[in-house]
């Protein structure tokens, strides 16, 4: 059931003599901002104890003290409304607090399209559009930057000692860079604890995927808590064993099933391809199959039977 019967709703649409999806549009803008005004004036209600001019329930020192005009964006397009004040300076607004002048969400909508690659340009072309509002780069920037310290934060946050398996790989990307398209490598890493819970342990951009670059992402993990590796699952880059074991040398190092299958594959001529694929997926069905994770296999023997999870 909706907040309005259908004939308070008939009665809203007769009285606004609505006839056009613009005119809902505008008796929407009005009856938010009017919402908005009853909401802050019962906040004040509630925080001085009595309702307005009811002085004789008036059990405090403080009082109301005027209104203040106050310009807000909505998805309703800027709208002003009227904040009460108190004489003691003392009242906090929760649902338009002070400095606040954006009740839309669309902080949230510009971090969301700024994550998907959307540039500044179509992200202020994409709000005037669709709610009318004039958002300038400057603002879109500011929002996005607000980020920034919670990015780095996540980045630097605290590891556990010691994981069972660590996956180690890079996406490439295409990226728009200074009006040229580039590619980039995002290095991913996601790591298994004792009991078998997964996190993505970090992310760092290259401009390539090298062996180098994994070696300052391994010391990175060093630096942030991680002592010990028990199996690392990589693909076969040059120079990433020998990368892995500068850091972690006791690390056992398994190298991708299916960069494997990749790199053998090339010694096959075509025509006999599909039948050296197939003989292979049979003798591999549990492992190719995720036999392990139906069967309730667990990474938790790790924390008893690993000879080095112990240490």
């Amino acid at each position: 059931m909706g907040l309005w019967t259908k004939q308070q709703l008939r009665q809203f649409i007769k009285e606004n003599k609505l006839v056009t999806a613009q005119d809902a549009q505008n008796a929407l803008k009005d009856l938010f901002a009017e919402t908005l005004q009853e909401m802050l004036e019962a906040e004040l209600d509630t925080q001085l104890g009595y309702d307005k001019h009811d002085t004789k329930n008036k059990q405090t020192p403080n009082s109301r003290n005027g209104k203040s005009k106050k310009t807000i964006t909505s998805e309703y397009g800027d709208q002003e409304i009227q904040v009460p004040r108190d004489r003691q300076g003392e009242f906090e607004p929760i649902v338009v607090k002070k400095h606040q002048s954006n009740v839309t969400g669309i902080e949230d909508q510009i971090i969301a399209m700024y994550a998907k690659g959307v540039t500044t340009r179509d992200i202020q072309d994409h709000l005037e559009q669709l709610y009318g509002i004039d958002v300038s780069p400057t603002m879109i920037s500011n929002v996005t930057n607000k980020i920034v310290p919670l990015i780095k934060e996540w980045q630097s946050r605290p590891l556990q000692g010691v994981y069972a398996v660590v996956f180690l790989d890079a996406i490439h990307f295409k990226v728009k860079q200074d009006g040229h398209i580039v590619n980039k490598a995002a290095y991913m890493v996601i790591g298994i604890d004792l009991d078998g819970s997964k996190d993505v342990l970090g992310m760092w951009i290259g401009e390539n995927e090298s062996s180098k670059f994994w070696l300052t992402v391994l010391n990175d993990l060093k630096n942030r808590g991680v002592q010990d590796i028990l199996i690392t699952c990589v693909d076969n880059l040059t120079g990433f064993s020998q990368a892995i074991t500068a850091c972690y040398p006791q690390t056992e190092i398994q190298k991708c099933i299916i960069h494997q299958i990749r790199n053998s594959t090339r010694f096959v001529s075509y025509k006999d391809l599909w039948i050296v694929l197939k003989r292979y997926g049979e003798a591999n069905i549990p492992l190719l199959s995720g036999h392990g994770a139906r069967t309730g296999m667990s990474l938790r023997p790790f924390s008893s039977t690993h000879p080095r999870s112990e240490s």
